[in-house]
């Protein structure tokens, strides 16, 4: 499989969005090897959307980032409990990224089972296995993503996207989820999600 280059990121963040659709995300830490598929994403630019958390041009601490090169993490907290991964996208000085939403095991599930339940993958109900991973601070529990992953280079061996040539899928546009605040903004179409 191919790993996804820097060029890839390099793009407006509705198309980098869409393409990381059937994309495989691969998480490496001691020694182990995650690999899921992504079914969900969300795309967020700044200069014309204000569910971005850099709306305006506001450069801060937890942004700044986004602002950045593209190819990188943008990890962030939300609720002070779940953490979101997020993908910098577009030219360096846009502020754009991705927010990955939502992922399926392909490899190494008990170790995501683990990570997120503290059981193994038999000792799980229907219901557990079902929401491993079909959101996006569900899917950094599992894969093991917190803040101090903010800002890994995704050309790196940590935290990366390979493509596999996947493509037996269907892509549906929606409205993003929990941005009821953002005006106008919520009614963008930048939820992209698998289904057959």
């Amino acid at each position: 499989m191919n790993k996804l280059s820097r060029n890839f990121y390099d793009r407006d963040a509705r198309i980098v969005a869409e393409e990381l659709l059937g994309k495989v995300l691969v998480r490496e830490y001691d020694n182990k090897i995650i690999k899921v598929r992504i079914t969900e994403t969300e795309a967020y630019i700044g200069e014309i959307d204000k569910a971005s958390h850099g709306y305006g041009g506001k450069i801060t601490p937890r942004t700044k980032i986004m602002f950045g090169p593209p190819g990188y993490t943008y990890v962030y907290l939300i609720y002070g409990m779940y953490y979101c991964l997020n993908f910098v996208t577009d030219g360096e000085g846009i502020c754009s990224a991705v927010l990955i939403r939502g992922v399926k095991s392909l490899e190494n599930i008990n170790e995501m089972c683990i990570n997120r339940y503290n059981k193994s993958l038999e000792s799980l109900s229907k219901r557990q296995i079902k929401n491993l991973s079909d959101g996006p601070g569900k899917l950094c529990n599992a894969l093991k993503i917190t803040k101090e992953h903010n800002g890994t280079d995704l050309t790196g061996d940590e935290i990366y996207v390979e493509n596999d040539e996947f493509e037996d899928f269907n892509i549906e546009k929606t409205k993003r989820i929990n941005v009821d605040y953002a005006e106008e903004a919520k009614d963008f179409l930048w939820r992209y999600i698998i289904y057959k």
